[in-house]
């Protein structure tokens, strides 16, 4: 099978013991049920999009423990996990916490120290893994002092539990007070071409060689719908508008980590096929300010 997304270029997350991955990565959010609640539809399909994103050259996979909640952690470990020192055969899966699940479509940040131990503790056993590659802390609680959430999570990083730090839905100031305590490799913020609230903080993650990796990159349907604003430039580059999305964030920067989700072997062998794409000049200057969408 060919591997498309080695053409999206890679990237280097961390200088202490670096992790070096393919850019374009497969979020395992939609592998779970409706509302991101319980087991998904069908679970051969979900087991089989996993294996069939690493045939295709994915080798980094984003989850968290609240996806379902545990039903992510729980179906890559069954799809891809084997015995030995290496149970993921050199693809990197990276994992949240710090977020709670009371119903479908439900959130609530928990940030207080035992309950982000508990978190890593019960990855790490859900995974199968001694060391959590990438562990991202999923939301900074507001009810909680910030040095204190930061505080265990570089206990963790020292005793070994996890090997690099990451943080989700984050300001340049909190990237940096963040990085006064320990290393962070990455951010995960919202960001597709239609919109772009964290673009300062892309462009300073740019500068410092920090992985961005934008969540929700494909936006609403209507933004890579077949008649929607990007319908133009696909067409002349002979591909379809998600893939131009995608294409774009990928060309944005050169820490652009995109990590689309699906449940559907259709839409993954798509999304894995954007970093074939190379949008021309014309459309980046058209793709500058961001896309409206109904």
């Amino acid at each position: 099978m060919t591997k498309p997304v080695h053409s999206s270029g890679s990237f280097t997350l961390g200088t202490t013991d670096p992790l070096t991955v393919y850019r374009l990565g497969f979020g395992a959010m939609r592998i779970t049920g409706a509302g991101i609640w319980g087991d998904p539809p069908d679970h051969d399909v979900a087991i089989r999009v996993v294996r069939e994103a690493v045939d295709l050259g994915v080798d980094f996979i984003d989850t968290a423990d609240s996806y379902g909640p545990f039903v992510s952690e729980d179906l890559i470990r069954e799809a891809l996990h084997r015995d030995g020192s290496d149970p993921y055969g050199g693809v990197i899966i990276a994992t949240k916490g710090g977020l709670t699940r009371h119903g479908p479509d439900e959130w609530a940040s928990v940030g207080r120290p035992e309950y982000l131990r508990q978190c890593v503790h019960m990855s790490l056993r859900r995974l199968g893994v001694d060391r959590i590659d990438l562990w991202q802390l999923h939301r900074i609680d507001p009810q909680v002092p910030e040095e204190d959430q930061l505080g265990v999570i570089k206990e963790m990083q020292d005793e070994g539990l996890i090997l690099h730090v990451g943080l989700s839905e984050v300001s340049i100031e909190e990237l940096e007070r963040a990085r006064q305590v320990m290393e962070i490799v990455s951010v995960q913020n919202l960001f597709h071409a239609g919109l772009r609230q964290s673009e300062a903080l892309l462009d300073h993650c740019t500068e410092q060689g920090i992985g961005f990796i934008p969540w929700f990159p494909l936006g609403n349907r209507a933004l890579v719908a077949a008649d929607g604003p990007l319908a133009a430039i696909a067409a002349r580059h002979d591909c379809t508008p998600a893939q131009v999305a995608l294409a774009w964030l990928l060309q944005r920067s050169p820490v652009m980590l995109p990590i689309p989700g699906t449940g559907s072997l259709e839409h993954l062998r798509e999304n894995c096929d954007a970093a074939l794409v190379t949008l021309d000049d014309a459309a980046m200057a058209e793709l500058a300010q961001a896309v409206e969408t109904a």
